[in-house]
């Protein structure tokens, strides 16, 4: 071979097999495709980096199939438009993480989709179907407000009236609650949070029947919404510390959450783990643990929250959340600063609301660095 021949296939055998622990990192996007049934290729979501996490995926949420998405905002967009059409109709709830909403806001009317916010209890959700109702979408614990919903009420009822049901499970993960086992047909993550957990991806999936799941494919190859193998293996990588890493969070938000409460400063605090939290008892029936999120008001007015986030040491104030390192924001002017004042108000996100996504570190250490931001 010639040198520029030899600086393309040098050396190139194609796939090698290899006994490390870890799975290779597959770069291509062209793969052979002769005597082959599956030809993969990354916008058909079927490479081998993506086929490895989709599985540790499903076996963590206990469903059949799944995709994985460049973000979660990709997965909810992409499942909601493969489940409805023009004249279809969808019940969705008032407490809504803010790119969802907006994403109905801005698109829904547009394309003649029909939708009903009800609030979010069991009952309201129920009320808000009617005869062209399709899709139930709903969170829990939902963002900011860290309420959670009946889910095997609802997937009851629906199941019994053939709706699909959807629920976007980021903020409880797989390690907090599996909505499959109560019944729902669909569980989106915006994997970017906990499933990545460094704060160092963006990324997303749906998980569900092998059914629903093709029929999602379908429209999500047109979409073009995929993850790159790099990324896909820096989330398998995250995956194997998950419940380690979720286990101590919500350790560690239990603890932050009575010591919030306890404090003068503080006017109200959203956990779904205080028995004073108005889901308490449903979050004790479905989940496995109250989860690594809260939200919190500062009492006194002359406290300005900005400053008081300013002020933080070790909580840092940023736009996301699920990392191992605890970080802070004010929803009215990150997730859902897309949202008039007046719609952030029927939600119940007051401009002083702050959400707290708590880490991986000492709690004491956390304790103290509230305490020395609200002293200042």
């Amino acid at each position: 071979m010639n040198k520029n021949t030899q600086c393309v296939h040098g050396g190139s055998g194609g796939a090698i097999e290899v006994t490390g622990i870890n799975t290779p990192v597959y770069t291509s996007t062209a793969y052979h495709y002769l005597d082959s049934d599956k030809q993969p290729y990354p916008r058909y979501f079927n490479t081998p980096n993506q086929d490895v996490v989709v599985a540790k995926l499903c076996a963590l949420e206990q469903t059949e199939a799944g995709l994985l998405f460049g973000s979660g905002m990709a997965a909810i967009s992409t499942t909601l438009f493969s489940l409805l059409s023009s004249g279809d109709h969808v019940v969705l709830q008032d407490q809504l993480y803010g790119g969802t909403f907006n994403l109905v806001m801005k698109e829904f009317e547009r394309l003649g989709i029909r939708y009903t916010l009800a609030a979010s209890d069991a009952d309201s959700i129920v009320a808000a179907v009617r005869d062209d109702t399709r899709v139930i979408y709903l969170e829990s614990p939902t963002n900011p407000l860290l309420t959670v919903v009946d889910l095997r009420s609802i997937a009851t009822m629906a199941k019994r009236r053939g709706m699909v049901t959807v629920v976007d499970n980021t903020f409880a993960s797989p390690i907090n609650q599996n909505p499959s086992l109560l019944g729902i047909d669909l569980v989106i993550h915006s994997g970017t949070k906990y499933l990545a957990g460094h704060s160092d991806l963006s990324c997303g999936a749906v998980l569900g029947s092998q059914a629903l799941v093709d029929r999602i494919r379908a429209l999500a190859l047109n979409f073009g919404g995929c993850l790159n193998a790099q990324d896909a293996a820096l989330l398998e990588r995250s995956l194997k510390t998950l419940a380690l890493r979720v286990e101590r969070q919500t350790h560690n938000a239990a603890a932050l959450a009575e010591f919030l409460g306890s404090l003068d400063a503080v006017s109200a605090v959203y956990y779904p783990g205080l028995p004073s939290h108005p889901s308490h008892s449903i979050a004790r029936s479905q989940m496995n643990g109250y989860g690594a999120m809260l939200g919190f008001e500062l009492a006194d007015d002359a406290i300005d929250s900005l400053r008081f986030q300013r002020n933080l040491k070790l909580i840092a104030p940023v736009l996301s959340l699920g990392g191992v390192e605890s970080s802070i924001c004010a929803p009215a002017i990150t997730s859902h600063r897309h949202l008039s004042p007046a719609q952030r108000a029927d939600m119940g996100v007051r401009d002083g609301l702050l959400r707290l996504s708590v880490g991986i570190e000492d709690v004491a250490d956390l304790q103290g660095d509230i305490l020395q931001a609200l002293e200042q």
